[in-house]
Formats: structure tokens, C-alpha cells, sequence
């Protein structure tokens, strides 16, 4: 679904978006300035992963930091190009909702469903120690 957005981007003359670079973008849009790690918390994801795509967002042109409120942080803000891009990054974001919906619709098992089932059942028992019992079940029968 990833390649399907950004071929969409790229028919709009936007080779430097990336669909992962959308609601970093939107949430900056919306909030202003934030570091890493609040951009990070607000999306769910790991500091470390929101660390490189804030980099290659910043290599695209797309953000930039600041100094933050004391000299130990910084803070990521949209560039001037990447406020111009909010009204079509917000639209392709609802039309992806509306598509996933209707998409939905004609499975017999809707994929949100399917992603939250997936998430408590890897929050029961992780998909880590899942791997590391089967490994050692077969070590034992070696």
C-alpha cells in the first residue's frame, strides 16, 4: 500500500515524499514545533525510528530544527515547502482512510480488525519469545 501512495506522490512531481513522512508532517502542521521524542510519543513510534525519518525529512528540504526552549534540545519545525504541501498531504490522508474503508468492506475480516487482534495477541506473548520457544523446541528435537 506504501508503494501505491508514493507512486500517487510521484505522479504529482513529489519524488521527496514518502508515505512515512505524512503524519510527521501533518502532526508538525498542526502542533508546531516539537523534539524527537514528542514528535516521536504523539505518533507511537520509537525515538529511534522518528530520529531517521526526521533526518531524511530534513535531507528532502522538508524540516528543519531549532533551538528549543533551553540550550539541550532542539526542536523540529516545517520549512516554508513543506507548509505548502499540508493541503495535499492532509487530502491524500483522508482519501487513504476513505480507501482503506472501502477496502475493508470487501474483506471478510476487516484489517484494523485484523492489526488490533494482532497487537493483543503480540502484548500476550511477544513475537520475540514466540520465535525463541520454537528455536528451542526444535534445538531439543535436533
Amino acid at each position: 500500500m506504501d508503494d501505491e501512495i508514493g507512486r500517487l506522490y510521484r505522479q504529482r512531481g513529489l519524488d521527496s515524499i514518502r508515505p512515512r513522512f505524512v503524519m510527521p508532517l501533518i502532526r508538525l502542521g498542526r502542533r508546531g514545533a516539537l523534539t524527537i521524542r514528542e514528535l516521536a510519543d504523539t505518533l507511537e513510534v520509537t525515538h529511534s525510528a522518528m530520529s531517521q525519518t526526521v533526518s531524511a525529512m530534513r535531507r528532502e528540504g522538508l524540516v528543519r530544527s531549532v533551538a528549543g526552549a533551553d540550550a539541550r534540545t532542539r526542536q523540529v519545525t516545517l520549512t516554508k515547502r513543506a507548509h505548502t504541501l499540508l493541503p495535499l498531504l492532509e487530502a491524500e490522508w483522508r482519501a487513504t482512510e476513505r480507501a482503506v474503508r472501502e477496502l475493508e468492506g470487501e474483506l471478510p475480516h476487516p484489517l484494523s480488525a485484523v492489526v488490533r487482534d494482532l497487537e493483543a495477541a503480540l502484548a500476550r506473548r511477544s513475537f520475540h519469545d514466540r520465535i525463541a520457544d520454537h528455536l528451542t523446541s526444535q534445538e531439543r528435537s535436533s
